[in-house]
């Protein structure tokens, strides 16, 4: 298969007028599938899991600048096996290798995808067990650990003449979501195996327009894969990572159905590390604000942009608000992903944090 028919594969068929997020809910027929007997183990599971149909490493940083000002880093990179066949070197590999990264600066947003074949050495994640180090590629962009552990780390890209270094350190336990790792995705099935880092130090050097920056801040890191992780009456996903003032940390989600009965989940993460799952019953998910986004000269899109998240049982209400509006990633798989404000119900800053949108028209 060619690069050009694969990309078309992966946008859906560009100019076929296609839903580009058909194939994650396409039945993943002849691929691994999502059992929750499964246990997870580190460092095994940072590594590629190729038996499976889609997979990503996903970091996401809220930062600040020397004046005080907000700044958001995200760095992601996807993996989709195009054939349940067992997987061959060279450029017979049946491995698409896809990343994004973006950088919100006070004032901006800008984004950049790339794309890779897999066996001929351009993308890849080590095989941490044999190689004894984490390593995450794609061209120049890298994210690289010292040892079998994804921390302490450097993660490096570019984009828009503008280059990023960023020194990442954590040692805190893994996260495991949903049911020890067991993410379900919906009723009829559908689920991923999915974990997160949510206490990650980060320290950054940015060249930007000429001038060296500084920055610092917490970073959130998702992994997750699965052979189908939406059901066929999904259209997409709002998605949520909170670092919040007091130390505790959120992460949850909405997959809309059609019929509107959308499936919620996420994890509560206290200042001592213990994670406390979320189901549809202890999640309130409210939109205060539908604004429009351009997404290029001619077009733009609605999309939710405010929310209020109430949790009862931990009596939590928040409200989060874009950084800015304009946050927009037109890439093959288009999205918004961007830095959020997160506020308590009397409109208190309270915490920092992303937020992506998926599926939207």
């Amino acid at each position: 298969m060619s690069l050009m028919a694969v990309l078309l594969l992966v946008s859906g068929g560009a100019g076929l007028a296609q839903d580009a997020f058909q194939i994650l809910r396409d039945q993943g027929l002849g691929y691994a599938a999502v059992t929750r007997d499964r246990v997870l183990e580190f460092p095994r599971d940072h590594a590629a899991h190729p038996e499976f149909r889609i997979e990503w490493w996903y970091l996401t940083a809220n930062m600040i600048d020397d004046k005080g000002r907000d700044w958001g880093m995200q760095w992601t990179l996807f993996r989709q096996a195009l054939s349940p066949v067992a997987d061959t070197e060279g450029w017979d590999a049946n491995q698409l290798w896809m990343a994004h990264a973006a950088i919100t600066t006070p004032v901006k947003h800008y984004y950049e995808q790339r794309f890779a074949r897999g066996g001929i050495g351009q993308a890849g994640v080590s095989e941490i067990e044999i190689d004894g180090i984490f390593n995450a590629w794609l061209d120049d962009w890298q994210w690289r650990s010292s040892g079998a552990s994804m921390f302490p780390s450097r993660l490096v890209f570019s984009l828009d003449n503008t280059r990023v270094e960023m020194r990442l350190e954590s040692s805190s336990d893994w996260v495991l979501h949903g049911d020890r790792g067991y993410s379900q995705k919906s009723a009829q099935g559908q689920a991923s195996y999915y974990y997160s880092q949510p206490n990650i130090k980060v320290n950054a050097v940015v060249i930007y327009e000429g001038e060296t920056i500084e920055l610092s801040g917490s970073a959130w890191l998702d992994r997750e894969w699965s052979s189908q992780p939406l059901a066929q009456n999904q259209s997409g996903w709002d998605w949520f990572s909170l670092h919040l003032d007091d130390g505790n940390r959120l992460m949850l989600y909405r997959l809309r159905h059609d019929d509107g009965n959308h499936w919620l989940s996420g994890s509560w993460i206290d200042t001592l590390g213990r994670s406390r799952h979320l189901s549809s019953a202890d999640i309130v998910l409210i939109e205060r604000s539908v604004r429009s986004v351009r997404i290029d000269e001619q077009r733009s899109v609605e999309l939710p942009l405010e929310w209020d998240i109430e949790l009862p049982a931990l009596k939590r209400k928040l409200r989060i608000k874009p950084l800015y509006d304009q946050q927009w990633m037109g890439t093959s798989f288009p999205y918004w992903e961007g830095v959020v404000l997160v506020e308590d119900a009397d409109g208190q800053s309270v915490g920092k944090g992303y937020m992506e949108l998926t599926g939207y028209d």
